[in-house]
């Protein structure tokens, strides 16, 4: 059975919604991309300036204290943010500015980025079990309508943001989870094979 017996990927596609702040992108199943491959991304700014998110689902081998000093036992995973200045590090938290001043709200209850001095502050006094946050090498960047062009190509699914999807324990099975949510057509865009030569 060919894919397209199946379902209308760019008929589903344009139903999930149009990208915007505070929304997810999920990735074709076919997306060649090895930056962008079955990734879910967490958009933060989508605006006449461009586009910027972080992938959440690729968790890095390296951990925070192999980047930077200073954070005394708070070892938290690095994720893979994505490819645009792979070198700088980003955090997106649950921590409203009256706990962390200068943080970005994204959506109700999800920020991202702060005063990071003061959050090695916390980390060093143990100030952060109650907080949910994740840590990002580089980030994802579009130009300002090249998004929308991608979007247009069917490289997108768009799906609201849950504080549970950005703080997952289990980030790996992101992108399979969140399609399966979706419904029944798209349980079957999960289970397709990364490479369609193999269906």
């Amino acid at each position: 059975m060919e894919m397209s017996d199946w379902l209308d990927i760019e008929k589903m596609i344009r139903k999930s919604g149009a990208p915007g702040p505070g929304k997810m992108l999920l990735a074709e199943p076919f997306m060649y991309d090895p930056n962008f491959k079955r990734s879910v991304i967490l958009l933060c700014e989508h605006a006449e300036t461009g586009s910027l998110g972080f992938i959440l689902n690729k968790e890095l081998t390296l951990t925070l204290s192999d980047v930077i000093t200073g954070v005394g036992h708070f070892n938290a995973p690095l994720f893979y943010g994505g490819p645009v200045e792979p070198d700088t590090l980003h955090f997106v938290h649950d921590m409203g500015p009256d706990r962390m001043e200068g943080a970005h709200e994204v959506v109700d209850g999800i920020y991202w980025g702060g005063n990071f001095e003061k959050l090695k502050k916390m980390m060093v006094k143990d100030q952060l079990s109650d907080v949910s946050i994740r840590f990002f090498l580089g980030y994802s960047g579009w130009q300002y309508g090249q998004l929308e062009n991608e979007f247009q190509s069917n490289s997108w699914f768009v799906d609201q943001v849950t504080h549970n999807n950005v703080f997952t324990h289990f980030p790996t099975s992101l992108w399979k989870d969140m399609m399966e949510a979706k419904g029944e057509n798209y349980r079957l865009v999960s289970q397709f094979p990364e490479d369609p030569t193999l269906n």
